[in-house]
């Protein structure tokens, strides 16, 4: 055991649950009170703290943190010279990256970014609106906002850039969406002096190989079964499989054991072709980690 350790930042908020559930899967259990920010773990060559996302990539660029994880938005917002180890794709609902999105009411006449002209925006990610707007040769106000971005319109500013993963809270606020500036996921990202230290590289290499793992088990699940060996063809016919089911002797020569990972949501409709088609002690089991 080295006496080493990795300082590791991360996002307090929306997504600390789904971060503790992905690293949970890949290995690492973390666990925190309400009101910490120093979530223990049973990896005592690690040592994390929550922080909100938007400030991690700059306390990664510093050194207070080894490696950390925030979202790609957040390392363009503070311009933070660190090394991006992976592209992380969830998010606190689903496995889908979000969208940073221009939106104005549904009333609204602006019909593009064009129509700002003069107007007022209101947005978390400030540098990412006023490139956007001298992209797009717009002069207008954009102000930092401190949070319930989506009900300052029409009332306090014309227009809002938002994160939104499904929409749902856009619509809820009958918001339009005017156009897209950026798609965006978590990323683990590095210190560049710590990605050039062997141990902790090795360390944060490890770590990135585990969670690609759980992230590439989402949505799969292991299925195990025997059948007669005269109906291994029809059995296998109905498999979809990763690569090719793994195929076992048992001790009675006139049947064999098949192992193969498949989707969950394929699962309900292979299941009963299995057993008609001759498939007995079918076992479906959950996965957590799926490494090539």
């Amino acid at each position: 055991m080295s006496d080493q350790i990795l300082k590791l930042g991360l996002p307090k908020g929306s997504l600390q649950e789904s971060t503790f559930s992905l690293f949970k899967k890949a290995g690492y259990g973390f666990s925190v009170s309400s009101r910490s920010y120093f979530p223990s773990t049973d990896d005592k060559e690690l040592e994390a703290m929550l922080v909100r996302a938007q400030e991690i990539a700059r306390y990664v660029e510093e050194g207070i943190f080894d490696a950390g994880l925030t979202g790609k938005d957040w390392i363009l917002e503070n311009d933070a010279d660190v090394h991006e180890v992976m592209d992380l794709c969830y998010s606190k609902q689903s496995m889908r990256p979000c969208r940073w999105v221009l939106a104005v009411p549904e009333d609204s006449p602006v019909k593009s970014v064009k129509d700002l002209e003069g107007k007022h925006i209101a947005t978390e990610a400030v540098k990412m609106a006023q490139a956007y707007l001298e992209k797009n040769g717009v002069q207008a106000e954009v102000e930092f906002s401190w949070g319930a971005t989506e009900v300052k319109t029409p009332d306090l500013v014309d227009a809002i850039v938002e994160i939104t993963e499904t929409g749902s809270s856009l619509r809820a606020n009958k918001l339009r969406i005017v156009d897209e500036l950026l798609v965006t996921t978590p990323r683990l990202i590095a210190n560049r002096s710590s990605w050039e230290d062997p141990w902790k590289r090795r360390k944060i290499e490890n770590m990135a190989l585990l969670l690609e793992g759980a992230l590439n088990a989402e949505g799969r699940v292991g299925l195990k079964l025997n059948c007669p060996r005269e109906g291994l063809d029809k059995v296998l016919g109905i498999l979809p499989s990763m690569k090719n089911p793994t195929i076992s002797r048992l001790s009675d020569d006139e049947w064999v054991a098949v192992e193969t990972i498949l989707l969950e949501t394929e699962v309900r409709s292979i299941i009963p072709e299995l057993k008609d088609a001759g498939a007995r002690d079918i076992i479906e089991y959950p996965l957590n980690k799926v490494i090539d």
